[in-house]
């Protein structure tokens, strides 16, 4: 093939529903909970068959332990350090500059899990082709149950014809019986050069500022000041809900973007993790530790704060989170 293939790697974000396991110094795609490997040591290992070269856009606060991996891992990368969050639009835009106009960039999350890998590598396959003709590719999944924690595309064939925010649960019923609805995975594939071209036509600050910024990079390392002129938007809505070239690839590998303890308890129990009879499960602890009158109950163990939940409400840990944050509180550290 001759277009060059990037894997961008993203690597924000803290995980605050996976508190009190996920904290800012430790935040959900590192750590090892997965058979000695962490979510990001996952992620780049899935596709370094598929790709010529990685770019890794983290922040200054998480670069040390991209750092890391990616040496455990002997895997040589172009590093961007962003110096604040600017959201997903400035971080996709900053890869899109480092690589070659031509170069096909496949740009994932570094905290999703996925199985399955013959249904995943023939869906990146696909992506690559539609990218080569120019289109800009994202991933749906196609849904397994109707999830309230995911957005949504609706499609036809390879066209979208609508992305829609997180659904309430009727709302994710009434999508999953229609049929042609998926999961949107938050993975994009496309060209370094028509990524730009439409970012430029749509949203010509985020455009000028990110490159403004990316031009004065010190060794990947992105300037305070000129970052916080970038806009932050999101990539969906800065390209991906107004361009004209968007085509979706329709995928059935098993995905996860283990954002709730219910979807890492539902990975974990696959994986053979124990339960009790109940559907009580203890995460982060050997210590003995035994449920009564209680089903479908997580408790997550760390040495400075216990949580205590009932599966289905696992979406309601941000809340906590944000309480803490509030406070300034020394657990979310």
């Amino acid at each position: 093939m001759s277009s060059s293939i990037v894997h961008v790697i993203l690597t924000g974000g803290v995980g605050s529903r996976l508190w009190p396991l996920s904290r800012k110094s430790q935040p959900k795609q590192y750590l090892e909970l997965f058979e000695g490997k962490s979510l990001f040591e996952m992620t780049v290992e899935r596709n370094s068959h598929l790709v010529n070269q990685v770019m890794v856009v983290g922040n200054v606060d998480n670069c040390h332990l991209s750092k890391k991996v990616l040496e455990k891992t002997q895997t040589t990368y172009i590093n961007i350090v962003e110096a604040t969050p600017r959201n997903t639009a400035a971080a996709i835009a900053f890869a899109a500059f480092a690589a070659a106009p031509d170069a096909i960039l496949i740009v994932t999350p570094s905290d999703h899990i996925i199985d399955e890998m013959d249904a995943y590598n023939s869906a990146i396959t696909e992506a690559i082709a539609k990218a080569q003709e120019d289109y800009i590719v994202t991933f749906g999944i196609v849904p397994t149950k109707p999830e309230t924690g995911f957005g949504y595309i609706e499609y036809q064939d390879d066209a979208v014809l609508s992305f829609r925010e997180k659904p309430n649960k009727a709302t994710a019923v009434d999508f999953i019986s229609r049929g042609n609805f998926l999961w949107n995975s938050g993975m994009f594939c496309f060209k370094a050069k028509v990524l730009l071209e439409e970012l430029h036509q749509f949203e010509p600050t985020v455009f000028e500022k990110a490159q403004a910024a990316w031009k004065a990079n010190q060794e990947g390392q992105l300037n305070l000041d000129l970052s916080m002129a970038i806009p932050s938007i999101s990539i969906d809505y800065a390209v991906m809900e107004r361009s004209k070239k968007i085509k979706v690839v329709a995928s059935a590998f098993n995905w996860s973007d283990l954002g709730s303890f219910e979807s890492v308890y539902d990975y974990l129990l696959n994986q053979g993790h124990p339960v009790d009879d109940q559907g009580n499960m203890v995460i982060g602890t050997d210590v003995f530790s035994t449920f009564i009158g209680l089903k479908n109950t997580i408790f997550v163990s760390t040495p400075d704060a216990n949580l205590i939940l009932q599966k289905e409400q696992s979406q309601d840990v941000k809340y906590i989170y944000n309480q803490l944050e509030k406070e300034n509180s020394q657990l979310l550290l």
